[in-house]
């Protein structure tokens, strides 16, 4: 069994490309923790080009990967999957993400807040329910970004029961059927039906919370693709298909954004004079069918880089999960301090990004070095000895 090195570059560029998504929820006039003076709408079409995907691409490999360990290491799993997603979920909500929730205060909360970060820290610690504006209130803790952290370990859950309650031969069949509606047109059809049916009869009765036990869209979307990735990671002919088809895929995919975003932005149609319900209908297809056709363009274009190991991919392999659980809070802190410098947007921007990047990968370098530290950021406690084992501490591998 190889290892898919063309899912691990896919994994590196979506959670960078995570970075500049929440770097751009400072821009847009989306809800966020703090916002820029200078917040529109004209970057929400470019934030568009990768929001329907980016989260679903990242949980069908973790199904993928998922499958990988239950036929390299299957006993034990649950335990050590456990280890490596709450632990740092738990850290992450008492350490990384209160910052977060402080400067949230500090900027939105009515009337302004003046006690200090650590007076602020007793009360996120303690639940307090009192950072209440016209929209409700915070509740804290939270996870907030971490969220992907307990919906992945529900996921695997999920297969992990599969896995224990079907005998071998019926989770065979199982892996069978599913390869073969996944074949030729099926890896697209099959898919994107899925994630139509959910968009068409969820999203408008379910907000999209990412509060786990209330989040039946995001579940929806997201167990599904994580299930197909699991279903499907040793069908050759659904990976075939999907290279076969990419162009067509990528077509479609940028058809769809440009009918989005020609509706949403260039129409006319706002809040106070919505779209009619046939077209809304239409754009909820068009949103299904750009999230999984840009995902099976990617799956597809990168099939042929499988077995494209370097020591850069190995290294990212490994740093991408630690940047994710600092992401978040470096750009919230970033952008507090940056504010009152008034620079323009653009360089900004950039600066959010490239500091970021820095100090996220600067962590990593002390993390991997601190045995300590390791498993709080989903980081096996022993180095790596080998690339291949190196490759697979990763802990969305």
């Amino acid at each position: 069994m190889h290892r898919r090195h063309d899912l691990d570059w896919l994994r590196a560029i979506a959670f960078g490309l995570l970075v500049i998504y929440h770097v751009g929820m400072y821009y847009v006039s989306w809800d966020w923790h703090v916002k820029s003076p200078a917040a529109s709408i004209a970057p929400e079409p470019f934030m568009l080009l990768s929001s329907p995907w980016r989260m679903s691409l990242l949980f069908l490999i973790s199904g993928v990967a998922t499958a990988f360990m239950f036929e390299r290491r299957p006993a034990g799993l649950l335990r050590r999957r456990s280890w490596q997603l709450l632990l740092p979920l738990l850290f992450g909500m008492a350490v990384i993400v209160p910052p977060q929730a402080y400067y949230q205060v500090v900027e939105q909360l009515p009337g302004g807040y003046s006690e200090s970060y650590w007076a602020f820290y007793g009360k996120y610690l303690s639940g307090y329910q009192g950072f209440c504006d016209s929209d409700g209130c915070l509740r804290v803790p939270t996870w907030n970004h971490l969220w992907f952290l307990p919906y992945l370990w529900s996921y695997t859950v999920l297969a992990w029961l599969l896995w224990r309650l079907l005998p071998t031969s019926a989770l065979q069949r199982l892996r069978q059927w599913s390869s073969f509606l996944l074949g030729h047109w099926g890896a697209l059809v099959v898919p994107a039906a899925i994630l139509a049916v959910a968009r068409l009869l969820l999203v408008n009765r379910f907000e999209q919370t990412h509060a786990l036990i209330d989040d039946w869209y995001n579940h929806a979307q997201y167990a599904s693709v994580f299930m197909i990735g699991f279903l499907g990671a040793f069908s050759p002919r659904f990976w075939e298909s999907l290279q076969r088809l990419r162009w067509l895929s990528l077509i479609v995919a940028a058809g769809c954004y440009a009918g989005l975003i020609h509706v949403w932005y260039f129409s006319g149609y706002n809040d106070a004079q919505p779209p009619p319900v046939e077209l809304r209908l239409l754009l909820r297809l068009a949103w299904a069918l750009n999230q999984w056709c840009a995902i099976a363009a990617l799956l597809g274009f990168a099939y042929r880089w499988r077995n494209a190991d370097s020591p850069l991919l190995r290294y990212l392999t490994l740093a991408v999960f630690p940047l994710y659980i600092l992401h978040q809070t470096v750009i919230v802190v970033l952008a507090h301090m940056l504010k009152p410098l008034g620079l323009t947007p653009a360089i900004e921007a950039g600066l959010l990004i490239a500091a970021t990047l820095t100090l996220c990968l600067g962590a990593y370098a002390l993390i991997r070095r601190c045995p300590p530290l390791r498993p709080l950021f989903g980081l096996q406690r022993e180095p790596a000895i080998t690339p291949r084992t190196a490759s697979a501490n990763a802990v969305t591998d």
